[in-house]
């Protein structure tokens, strides 16, 4: 079996040194055969694509976007009122975005975290904790409610430490929920054996995992059994205000409605004072083949928990299980890559160089995992915003309602966007809408060539941090005193 590298004194060396010491031939040999899809796209119940808008129609609302959000959105109008026309549209196709791309981590985060919420809003920070909560349990209601298979598992989330430093973080962490379950490195490894693990605090209740296309898929039945009409390859191209009514026009006709949810998250906004306020920034996955009974033992795994390290550029891992029962990993995260001119291409969702990494992390976090292959790698844009969770906007004298800037968490917090965003439309003052969250924006991103040059050196400054027991030089400090600064 492959060794783990390490330091003179014994300790694991940063992950940034791992893929020399794992070596080329066992990373080429890995990626041998890798499709470059997302594994979860190419599950045999994707439904066929919907009809596309030809001609005119009138709406009460409109929502634009097809992925969780938009579902949500779409999906909460009709509960609240089966009477309501209601009215979506995709560019391509339902879940094919974010949506379908993503780990599968549901979380009941609303803000990035603890810490990041006490940091922009120390006065709101525990009500948003326990309407996160509430919006999770929302989640898991309607997936039981109606009906749902996207493989819900309810088994939480263990964090690893990866370094000796970062034990006393868990430390920390366990002191404040006692609702986490403290482990030291040997307890961390009867549930999932790495030698990089040196411990671990395992959240039961505050993430479930899921299938992210079928969850999609999913909503997107619900949404049509409620009688929401769906439009797929209907692209949203100007947003036009009438003294009445907003109208969106498409390629083939237009949409005149009442009122209009745009949910386009990573994409352009129909909204042009918006686009400084997100950039796309890339991340990537990698599925291994399904694994043997004998790999399976070799790391325990028993509890289909999710996993996740401390550092900045940290990994996500989780089972999942194909339909004819083979049990597979996802492992991605580490980089996350921004390319100049805040575009989404579809060339982007390939990174030769970031897969490969991956690839060499795996097989060093388990090397008892020696000769396995990864079936697929993706990746996919992430609607970054300068705070790490979701803003809000209004426009056209209340009739558009806009939210954005998940940053990774939209699997979960997107539910709480859309009801955000119907309470706004509403015009009626309510809990959500005086939130501070969603009164207050986050700072926008500078154009480019600044938000390029911004991110390089912010990506400079977590490299660096990780590799000095998570202190935090000049550049980040500076971005943490203005509201910019990166917490994973």
């Amino acid at each position: 079996m492959s060794s783990i590298p390490a330091t003179s004194n014994g300790f694991p060396v940063s992950y940034d040194r791992i893929e020399a010491s794992i070596g080329k031939p066992a990373i080429d040999a890995s990626l041998d055969g890798t499709a470059y899809a997302p594994y979860w796209l190419r599950h045999p119940d994707r439904p066929a694509a919907l009809p596309s808008l030809e001609g005119n129609l009138t709406t009460d609302l409109l929502v634009v976007g097809g992925g969780y959000c938009g579902l949500w959105t779409a999906l909460l109008a009709k509960e609240e009122n089966p009477d309501r026309e209601v009215v979506l549209i995709e560019g391509q196709t339902v879940g094919w975005a974010a949506s379908g791309r993503n780990g599968g981590f549901c979380e009941a985060s609303l803000v990035h975290g603890e810490s990041n919420g006490e940091k922009h809003l120390p006065r709101e920070n525990q009500r948003l904790a326990e309407l996160g909560a509430e919006n999770l349990a929302g989640i898991i209601g309607t997936v039981k409610k109606y009906d749902i298979d996207c493989d819900l598992v309810e088994s939480g989330v263990l964090t690893v430490a990866t370094e000796k430093h970062q034990v006393q973080w868990l430390k920390e962490e366990a002191a404040q929920d006692p609702e986490l379950v403290a482990m030291d490195a040997s307890h961390v490894r009867t549930h999932i054996d790495s030698p990089l693990f040196e411990g671990g605090n395992w959240d039961r209740h505050g993430t479930v995992l899921v299938h992210p296309a079928k969850l999609a898929w999913g909503l997107r039945r619900v949404c049509l059994n409620l009688g929401v009409r769906i439009f797929e390859h209907t692209k949203g191209e100007e947003l036009i205000s009438t003294s009445t009514e907003i109208r969106v026009r498409t390629g083939a006709g237009h949409i005149t409605a009442r009122s209009v949810a745009l949910a386009t998250n990573a994409f352009p906004s129909l909204l042009k004072r918006h686009r400084l306020h997100t950039i796309p920034v890339y991340d990537y996955a990698l599925m291994t083949e399904p694994l043997t009974a004998a790999q399976r033992q070799f790391i325990g795994w028993k509890e289909n928990m999710g996993l996740a390290d401390m550092n900045n550029r940290f990994h996500y891992s989780r089972p999942t299980i194909d339909e004819d029962g083979g049990w597979r990993l996802l492992y991605g995260g580490y980089d996350a890559i921004y390319h100049y001119g805040r575009e989404v291409k579809p060339q982007y969702d390939r990174h030769d160089a970031t897969f490969r990494k991956l690839a060499a992390h795996f097989l060093g976090t388990f090397p008892q995992l020696e000769g396995i292959k990864f079936s697929h790698a993706w990746g996919g844009a992430i609607d970054t915003c300068s705070r790490f969770f979701a803003f809000f906007d209004t426009s056209h004298s209340g009739r558009v309602a806009y939210c954005a800037g998940f940053t990774g968490l939209g699997v979960g917090a997107t539910r709480f966007g859309a009801r955000v965003m119907l309470d706004l439309l509403s015009g009626s003052k309510t809990e959500l809408t005086e939130l501070e969250m969603v009164r207050k924006k986050p700072l926008p991103f500078p154009p480019e060539p600044a938000a390029w040059l911004g991110v390089k050196l912010m990506t400079h400054g977590l490299v660096q941090a990780d590799r000095n027991e998570g202190s935090r030089g000049p550049f980040l400090r500076a971005m943490d005193a203005v509201g910019m600064g990166f917490d994973s």
